[in-house]
């Protein structure tokens, strides 16, 4: 995605011994990056949001452990980069995927090869990451494309929840792709983006990306969405997600319950996109995701800039009152109508996911179809 007219990913790395990236705790009012030099940078950078979505908490990690392998290559300081970056984030799966994916892929070489493996596998990741993201962009804009056949020229409104763009991976995003699609292929569209509390990602980071990228888009609060879909101004929504188990039942930003309950009531098309790296098959329900509890200042406090152009955190509460943040919610797999993902849409439930992504041993006989 281009911000000024340069082309930037979320990620990228400086040599062969730094990456730098985004810092989205700044944005929207400056637009910084930083520079990440060792293992702990990319935990306290997860830690801190500085980067955040599940695609980027995956790539930022996997440099993470090229980083560890660049002071110390040895199976206990991949032990020890593993467990940290681990211990970040609970809830997003592709934290996981990734440091597993790293770790298999080093295990079995000579330490003296490590550093050089690692930092290509890192890179593989981030390109990888792209292609899919790009690919779950193309399946997405067919649905789009149908949607606005039954419009007759008017906008088609799509509600979104907290941020699935760019900024969420390494490039192109997930739930926001299809739209950069439609809009690059002039279907009219418009976004109704949740503010989305506490941390408000979607009108920081959203509307930041919308407006970047020219897509007509209205911030809303997170508790209009429900009147706009009563009073027929939704066509659909599209949301991303953190983890989706193997029955279908989806982990997603706090509020997204929600938005689909809403859509549900009212008839209208709540999809989720995701890359395969966000199903965690080892977890058959919702009910088993463990759910992040953040700190109470997230929703106490909020950030913003003043009229002198300065930027400042105030307290919005009462002073005294505790508060209680936790960041994700679960959407039972009966309220999403569809999943989006880099092989195709599927109905969201186990055998809807299966047919795309069959265990390895039905893969000779069964493989999946579609793109990506």
């Amino acid at each position: 995605m281009n911000i000024d007219g340069r082309h930037y990913r979320t990620i990228w790395p400086i040599g062969d011994d730094a990456v730098e990236a985004i810092d989205q705790t700044k944005l929207p009012h400056r637009f910084e990056t930083v520079t990440l030099r060792r293992a702990e940078d990319c935990a306290r950078a997860i830690h801190t949001m500085i980067v955040r979505g599940a695609p980027l908490i995956g790539a930022t990690a996997a440099y993470g452990i090229a980083l560890a392998m660049r002071e110390d290559a040895s199976d206990e300081a991949l032990d020890r980069a593993h467990d940290r970056l681990l211990a970040t984030r609970p809830t997003a799966v592709n934290l996981r995927w990734a440091l597993k994916r790293m770790c298999d892929r080093l295990r079995n070489h000579p330490r003296s090869e490590r550093a050089a493996i690692a930092w290509r596998e890192a890179a593989a990741i981030c390109d990888e990451d792209v292609e899919t993201c790009r690919s779950i962009g193309e399946h997405g804009l067919k649905i789009l494309r149908e949607a606005a056949e039954k419009k007759d020229g008017a906008p088609l409104n799509i509600l979104t929840h907290c941020n699935a763009g760019w900024l969420a991976t390494v490039d192109w995003g997930t739930a926001l792709a299809p739209i950069y699609m439609a809009h690059d292929e002039g279907i009219p569209t418009h976004v109704w983006v949740d503010e989305t509390r506490p941390r408000n990602q979607g009108a920081a980071l959203t509307a930041f990306e919308l407006g970047g990228h020219g897509v007509p888009h209205t911030i809303i609060a997170d508790n209009a969405g429900g009147h706009y879909m009563q009073s027929g101004r939704v066509d659909l929504c599209i949301v991303g997600t953190d983890r989706v188990t193997a029955n279908g039942d989806v982990a997603n930003k706090i509020g997204t319950y929600l938005k689909a309950l809403a859509a549900k009531d009212n008839g209208v098309p709540f999809y989720v996109a995701l890359p395969s790296s966000t199903i965690d098959w080892s977890l058959a329900s919702g009910r088993d995701i463990p759910i992040e509890e953040r700190s109470s200042d997230e929703m106490l406090k909020m950030t913003g800039r003043l009229p002198d152009g300065s930027v400042a955190t105030v307290e919005i509460a009462a002073p005294g009152s505790p508060g209680a943040n936790p960041a994700f919610d679960v959407t039972p797999a009966r309220l999403v109508t569809g999943f989006i993902t880099e092989r195709g849409v599927c109905e969201a439930s186990e055998s809807g996911l299966r047919s795309l992504f069959p265990p390895p041993a039905l893969r000779a006989t069964s493989p999946a179809g579609g793109g990506g």
